[in-house]
């Protein structure tokens, strides 16, 4: 079980649609080159997998990849893309769902990682990630660092897209470092907006190199964005890669 909050059938089908700018070229370019290099000549496994956004390019470029997905919805779109045999996709949360093999890469992009709502299942993930890799084998996460800075006091609130057609703004916990993403949609012409939200445990770095320790992973290395920007104090975002060591400890 897992504290994660599957995506409806509804949010899946629209998924593809909501994020194009996600798939675009000049955006994911950087991404799969990172991943691929990576790869090498191994195996890649893609934590919550969606609709194949970054899964099935990659493939496409010819790493071997496969799949973890929790929602069946968000995994019947993928399997419009491509067959089972090309890119097989398990259905199980990616804290504890095991899949056949072992991985020169796993991957888990776009803050994904904050969907498990607990510290001790983010932890889970490392240490599934970890499973999965054969030695000298690397995990890579891709996660925004918590904007807490734009709070000022008193307030609970930080808007991050604020255009014509939506609206969106975060609210935190900061005791159980739980965000919830809140958006204002609007869906056609007539004026009306449709209201979603989703819960997010938000992770700082420092604490997810602790939990790649317990895993038994090195940090490599981290950067800002896929293009490898160097990371420091005002990076909104980072990349980090850590390494299963060949001889352990």
């Amino acid at each position: 079980m897992t504290s994660s909050e599957p995506w409806t059938r509804a949010t899946a089908d629209r998924y593809d649609a909501e994020e194009a700018e996600l798939s675009s070229a000049a955006v994911l370019g950087p991404t799969l080159a990172f991943l691929a290099e990576l790869a090498g000549d191994g195996r890649a496994l893609e934590f919550a997998i969606g609709t194949g956004r970054v899964g099935v390019p990659l493939r496409e470029r010819g790493v071997p990849v496969a799949g973890i997905e929790l929602s069946e919805h968000m995994a019947a779109v993928l399997r419009r893309k491509i067959d089972e045999r090309t890119l097989p996709v398990a259905i199980g949360d990616m804290a504890t769902t095991v899949v056949p093999g072992e991985f020169t890469l796993v991957y888990l992009v776009y803050n994904t990682i904050t969907n498990l709502l607990t510290q001790d299942e983010q932890v889970e993930c490392f240490r599934n990630a970890a499973r999965h890799l054969s030695p000298g084998g690397r995990f890579v996460i891709e996660l925004v660092v918590p904007p807490l800075r734009f709070l000022p006091p008193g307030q609970v609130a930080v808007p991050f897209d604020v255009s014509e057609r939506h609206l969106g703004f975060d609210t935190f916990d900061l005791v159980e470092q739980i965000l919830v993403s809140h958006h204002f949609t609007r869906d056609g012409d007539d004026g009306r907006y449709r209201r979603d939200k989703s819960r997010h445990r938000y992770a700082w770095p420092a604490e997810l190199d602790l939990m790649a320790r317990i895993a038994g992973l090195e940090l490599e290395r981290r950067v800002a964005d896929w293009d490898g920007t160097r990371f420091d104090q005002d990076s909104a975002k980072h990349i980090s890669v850590w390494r299963k060591p060949v001889h352990p400890q």
